[in-house]
């Protein structure tokens, strides 16, 4: 592709003649400066917002939006040679066009298709130009295992989710908790009257886009309907064999859609709280949505479950904070367990009082546990005034 082209498109993406328009601020930790030897990649679901971080990134690092060259990398503009040789030719395009400029910010949005980048980015760190890097991806692997290995050092992450409760309210000022249990808290479908289109659109999406293409499936039926069964399960354990057996798949196939819906952010599994990894892995995950509302257009509707949607909100909090849940049963069970540097720390959800079982799961807990702090117990009122701030950093 030409160099006349490919900056026409990135005109498209970015701001130079436009002003960035207003949008809800995010609440992330960004670092609070940007280096031409570190990338900063934003990770999350498609569709939550990580373009929207991209420019709002702009006014918070003080950029002049001209020297700011923005891509979206799934442009069919772009067409088929997605591949380092484009990446080369789009930093020279805008190096060109700007031959005086000392600092150039490089926004590479949804990333994850192009072959190759992770280690043509990795060339670009070793030797900096005052070219600056910052990624976005739909995918949760992509700095896991042989891309983590090619980016050591040369990166700083962080996962960007929907809407929290605060976030969402910043759109719809009168919204409930109940409301945004319902709603979820993907951005767009909160400005419009036919979200629940958008939400279905959505789903179809990552399914069809970030899971059937990676696994190679040829048709989509049978990973749509363990993302269903594992919505439709969220906050209980589920059995691989039983699923794959419900589909009418093998274990193994049943095991890879899975993972790669968890790649694609689309589920969470949180697994058995143990410090001996053979009991963690005797036991079953459980599963939990990226999104209330999202999963409210996945499955089949058998009414309004507030204690399950409180659940799913309080695993994303936690989620959120860097936290990485468990959960622990014995002869009742404790919701989530979680360790920071505070310590263990039990957490039991309940929309209604907390009940006798509650109470009876976590004396259990401490007979096993008894180094662990203080439970917390999560109803709608500690949810709203934010009580899961109070659990520290995780370690």
């Amino acid at each position: 592709m030409d160099s006349a082209r490919l900056l026409e498109i990135t005109a498209y993406w970015s701001f130079w003649d436009d002003d960035v328009p207003p949008t809800v601020p995010r609440d992330v930790a960004l670092p609070s400066r940007l280096s031409d030897s570190l990338a900063l990649v934003v990770q999350g679901v498609r569709r939550c917002g990580k373009s929207t971080l991209l420019a709002q990134m702009i006014e918070h690092y003080r950029l002049n939006p001209r020297h700011c060259a923005f891509l979206n990398f799934e442009d069919p503009r772009l067409g088929q040679q997605l591949d380092h040789s484009l990446l080369d030719a789009w930093v020279a395009a805008f190096r060109k066009k700007h031959p005086r400029l000392k600092k150039a910010y490089f926004f590479l949005d949804e990333v994850q298709g192009v072959r190759g980048w992770e280690k043509w980015l990795r060339t670009q760190l070793e030797r900096p130009r005052d070219n600056y890097f910052l990624v976005t991806g739909s995918n949760a692997q992509m700095l896991s295992g042989e891309l983590s290995g090619t980016l050591t050092g040369r990166h700083l992450s962080l996962e960007l989710f929907p809407f929290d409760l605060n976030e969402f309210r910043q759109v719809q000022p009168r919204g409930t908790l109940e409301s945004y249990l319902e709603a979820g808290g993907f951005p767009e479908p909160l400005l419009i009257d036919s979200g629940d289109r958008l939400r279905q659109q959505y789903f179809s999406d990552i399914i069809e886009r970030d899971i059937r293409e990676r696994v190679g499936a040829r048709s989509a039926v049978a990973i749509k309907q363990i993302v269903q069964m594992a919505f439709e399960s969220a906050g209980a354990e589920l059995s691989l064999r039983r699923l794959a057996g419900a589909v009418g798949i093998a274990v193994d196939t049943a095991a890879g859609y899975l993972a790669a819906c968890e790649a694609a952010y689309l589920v969470f599994p949180v697994p058995y709280f143990a410090f001996s990894d053979r009991k963690r892995a005797a036991r079953n995950k459980k599963y939990y949505p990226i999104d209330t509302g999202l999963r409210r257009m996945a499955v089949t509707r058998t009414g309004a479950d507030r204690g399950k949607l409180l659940e799913c909100a309080v695993h994303l909090d936690l989620r959120r904070r860097g936290l990485k849940p468990a959960y622990w049963r014995g002869r009742g069970e404790v919701d989530f367990v979680v360790t920071t540097d505070l310590g263990i720390t039990p957490i039991q959800v309940s929309w209604e009082p907390t009940a006798d079982r509650h109470h009876r799961a976590l004396e259990e807990f401490y007979e096993t546990f008894p180094q662990a702090r203080e439970a917390m117990l999560v109803g709608p009122t500690e949810f709203e005034a934010g009580a899961l701030a109070e659990l520290g950093a995780g370690s």
